[in-house]
C-alpha cells in the first residue's frame, strides 16, 4: 500500500517533469524571432515587397544622379554668368542675368521636390512595404523627370549664351596683356624722362603729364573686379598711350632744343638780310617815280618802313623765343619761332615785289609786244580747243573768249598816247585775261574728260 501509495505520489511529479520537458524547445523556437527582431534586424516581408524596395532604392539613385547633374551645370552656369558681367554691361548681358536668376528659381523649385520626396521615404525602415515603396519609387521618378526636364533648360540657356561668353572672354583674354602693356610703358617713359634730366633739361611739362597717370595706374591694379573689364581695358588704353606720347616727346627733347637753336639762327641771319635789303627798296622806288606813272608804284611806297618794322618785330619775337628756350619752355619757343617766320615772309615779299615791280615795268616798256603775243596765243590756243569737232563753239565757251579778244585790243589802246603809261595796269589786264581763257580751257576739258 505503503509502496502502492508512493507510486500513486511519484506519478503526477514525473509527468510535470515531463510536460516542462516538452514546452522548453517550443519556447525557444517561439522565442527566436523576437530575439533577432529585438537586436535591430530588418523584418523579413518576403520576396515581393524586398523587390519594391530595390526598385524604390534605384529610382531613389537616378534622381540622385540627376540632382547631381543639375547641381554641377548650375554651378557651370553660374561661372559663365560672371564672366559674361564681368566684361560686358549691356542689355543684352542685363537679359542673360535677368533669365539665370529664373532658372535659378526653377531649379530651387525642382530641387525641393526632391529633397522632400527623399525625406518622405526611409528606404531602409522596418515598416517598408510593398505599397510604400511603391509611392516613394513613384515620387522619386517624378522628382527625377523634373530636375532631367530643367537640366534641359539649363543646357539651352547655356547654349543661347555662347556669343555674350565669346565676346565676354575675349575681352578677358585682353585684359592682362593691356593692363602690363601699360604698366610698361609707363616704366619706359619714367625711364626716358630721367634721361632727358640727366642730360640738362628739366621737362617739367612732361613730369606732370606723367605724374598725372599715377592714379590711373593704381586704378589699374585694382583691377576688373572693381572697375569693370570694359573700363579697365579703356584705362589701359589711355594709359599706354599718354605714356608712350609722353616717352617720345622726352626722348626727343635733346633734338628739339636743337631745331629750335638751329631755326633762331637761320631766322637772324633772315632778319638781318631783310633789314639789308630794306634799305635798296627806297632806290627802287625812286627809280619807279621817276620813269612811271603813279598807278605803278603807289601802292608799293609803304615797303620800306613796312620791312624794316617787320624785322624789328621779327627780332623781337626771335629774342622772346630765345628766352623760352632757355626756359624749356618747347611749345612758346616754337609760336614763336612761327611768328618770326611769318613775319619776315611776309617783309620779303614786299621787299622782292618792288624789284620785281620795277624789272616787270621796265621790259614791257622796252617791248610790250612780247606780252601782246603771249596773251593773244593763250586766247587762240582756247579757240581752237573751243572748235575742236565741232562747227560752231558752245556760246558759254565762246563768249569769254570773244571777251577777251576786245580786252586785248583796249589793252594795247592804252599804251597808245600819253608820255607815261600805265604800263602796270597793261600787265595786269594781259594776266587777268590770259587766266580767263585757262578757265574755258579747263571747263572744256571737264566737260569733254566726262563719259
Amino acid at each position: 500500500m505503503a509502496a502502492s501509495e508512493d507510486r500513486g505520489r511519484a506519478a503526477p511529479g514525473i509527468t510535470t517533469t515531463f510536460r516542462l520537458g516538452l514546452a522548453l524547445p517550443l519556447l525557444v523556437v517561439a522565442l527566436v524571432p523576437q530575439a533577432f527582431a529585438g537586436g535591430g534586424t530588418r523584418r523579413w516581408f518576403g520576396g515581393r515587397d524586398e523587390s519594391r524596395r530595390a526598385e524604390a532604392q534605384a529610382a531613389k539613385d537616378a534622381a540622385a544622379a540627376a540632382f547631381y547633374e543639375l547641381d554641377t551645370a548650375q554651378r557651370g552656369l553660374r561661372i559663365s554668368i560672371e564672366t559674361i558681367t564681368a566684361a560686358d554691361d549691356s542689355a543684352e548681358a542685363a537679359r542673360a542675368v535677368e533669365g539665370f536668376a529664373a532658372l535659378g528659381r526653377r531649379i530651387d523649385e525642382v530641387s525641393h521636390v526632391y529633397i522632400s520626396a527623399v525625406d518622405a521615404h526611409d528606404l531602409d525602415g522596418d515598416l517598408l512595404d510593398a505599397a510604400a515603396a511603391g509611392r516613394a519609387k513613384s515620387e522619386l521618378e517624378r522628382a527625377r523627370d523634373e530636375l532631367v526636364r530643367v537640366k534641359g533648360e539649363l543646357d539651352r540657356f547655356e547654349q543661347g549664351l555662347a556669343p555674350l561668353l565669346g565676346r565676354a572672354e575675349t575681352q578677358l583674354a585682353r585684359l592682362a596683356p593691356a593692363v602690363e602693356r601699360a604698366r610698361q610703358a609707363l616704366r619706359a617713359a619714367g625711364e626716358a624722362l630721367d634721361g632727358t634730366r640727366e642730360r640738362g633739361f628739366r621737362a617739367d611739362d612732361l613730369a606732370r603729364r606723367l605724374a598725372l597717370l599715377g592714379p590711373e595706374l593704381t586704378r589699374l591694379n585694382e583691377g576688373a573686379g572693381r572697375h569693370g573689364v570694359a573700363e579697365t581695358l579703356q584705362r589701359a588704353d589711355r594709359v599706354l598711350r599718354e605714356a608712350e606720347a609722353v616717352r617720345a616727346e622726352a626722348a626727343r627733347v635733346p633734338e628739339r632744343a636743337a631745331e629750335i637753336d638751329k631755326r633762331l639762327v637761320s631766322l637772324r641771319t633772315r632778319a638781318q638780310a631783310l633789314a639789308t635789303r630794306a634799305e635798296g627798296v627806297e632806290p627802287v622806288l625812286s627809280e619807279l617815280r621817276r620813269r612811271f606813272s603813279a598807278a605803278c608804284w603807289q601802292d608799293l611806297q609803304h615797303v620800306p618802313e613796312q620791312a624794316a618794322g617787320a624785322a624789328r618785330q621779327a627780332e623781337e619775337r626771335l629774342a622772346e623765343a630765345a628766352k623760352a628756350r632757355d626756359e624749356q619752355r618747347w611749345p612758346d619757343a616754337t609760336s614763336l619761332l612761327a611768328t618770326a617766320r611769318a613775319l619776315l615772309d611776309s617783309a620779303g615779299e614786299g621787299v622782292a615785289a618792288a624789284g620785281d615791280r620795277l624789272s616787270r615795268l621796265n621790259a614791257v616798256a622796252k617791248d610790250p609786244q612780247a606780252e601782246i603775243d603771249r596773251t593773244r596765243f593763250a586766247v587762240r590756243d582756247a579757240q581752237r580747243l573751243a572748235m575742236a569737232g565741232r562747227s560752231t563753239p558752245e556760246p558759254r565757251h565762246a563768249r569769254p573768249l570773244d571777251e577777251a579778244v576786245a580786252r586785248i585790243d583796249r589793252a594795247v589802246g592804252t599804251l597808245e598816247g600819253g608820255r607815261h603809261p600805265d604800263y602796270w595796269a597793261f600787265l595786269t589786264e594781259l594776266e587777268a585775261i590770259r587766266a580767263s581763257a585757262g578757265r574755258v580751257v579747263e571747263q572744256i576739258r571737264e566737260e569733254r574728260g566726262k563719259p
